[in-house]
């Protein structure tokens, strides 16, 4: 008579990394347990459950502007904790007029003249950078089954902030690439460093400086990402079920 063996099943959470607003407004944090991971490059907030680990990239009281995220710390947490990919949530401005806001675009690539952190202090390690493809046909996937539309493809510029951009540098981007924005090239310069899968989902908020004639208003930029925050949740929520290892994820 045979012996049966039995094999466990690790479970490996997916990591999601996203601005504030979406998630505080959206209860995202709801059944998930914080805590600090410490990392080689400092501290960083985490939300794990079983099936996500969720990362608050501007912090939670005292929000951190985009030039001071310690991405390296953030993405050496998500690695330590086993995460198998790691999507990141964005909020962008237009570079062109017919990506309109309220729109959600999936990347396929990116731009970043100004200076990108990177892992490697103390050695030259020359990698290539790219956009997960896998985490992004699986993107595109779920928001077809939800009925929510989007742009498939588009290069991502990513400006050094905090301030906006100007009317002149609109024009100079707008010819090479369709959105900006001011973390998801260092994310994702990070996760490649590490080898870590990942992809953005990026909504669509504002049009850049002087691309229409209605004045950039920060305000209206905020309420833009309020606007796009439950499509881009649902469908992150939708992807997690369908494509993590485990059960529902509360929300």
């Amino acid at each position: 008579m045979g012996a049966s063996i039995s094999k466990e099943i690790v479970m490996k959470p997916v990591g999601i990394i996203s601005g504030t607003i979406p998630l505080h407004e959206e209860n995202i944090f709801q059944n998930l347990k914080e805590t600090v991971v410490k990392t080689e490059f400092g501290n960083a907030l985490v939300f794990l459950s079983e099936m996500v680990a969720f990362i608050p990239r501007h912090g939670m009281d005292t929000l951190t502007p985009p030039h001071m995220i310690n991405h390296q710390a953030n993405l050496k947490a998500l690695q330590d904790m086993g995460v198998k990919e790691v999507i990141g949530v964005n909020s962008t401005g237009s570079l062109k007029k017919k990506v309109n806001p309220g729109m959600i675009v999936i990347p396929d690539d990116y731009i970043s003249i100004s200076e990108t952190p990177t892992i490697f202090n103390k050695s030259a390690v020359h990698i290539i950078p790219v956009l997960d493809e896998g985490i992004r046909k699986r993107l595109i996937l779920t928001s077809k089954k939800l009925g929510i539309n989007l742009i498939e493809n588009g290069v991502y510029w990513q400006a050094a902030g905090p301030r906006l951009e100007t009317k002149a540098e609109i024009r100079m981007m707008s010819q090479f690439a369709d959105i900006v924005g001011m973390t998801m090239a260092s994310e994702a310069t990070i996760a490649a460093e590490l080898e870590l899968p990942y992809a953005a989902i990026c909504s669509v908020d504002n049009y850049g400086h002087g691309l229409v004639e209605k004045p950039l208003i920060p305000e209206e930029i905020r309420k833009g990402a309020r606007r796009n925050a439950r499509n881009m949740l649902e469908i992150v929520k939708r992807y997690v079920n369908e494509f993590s290892s485990g059960g529902k994820i509360a929300m």
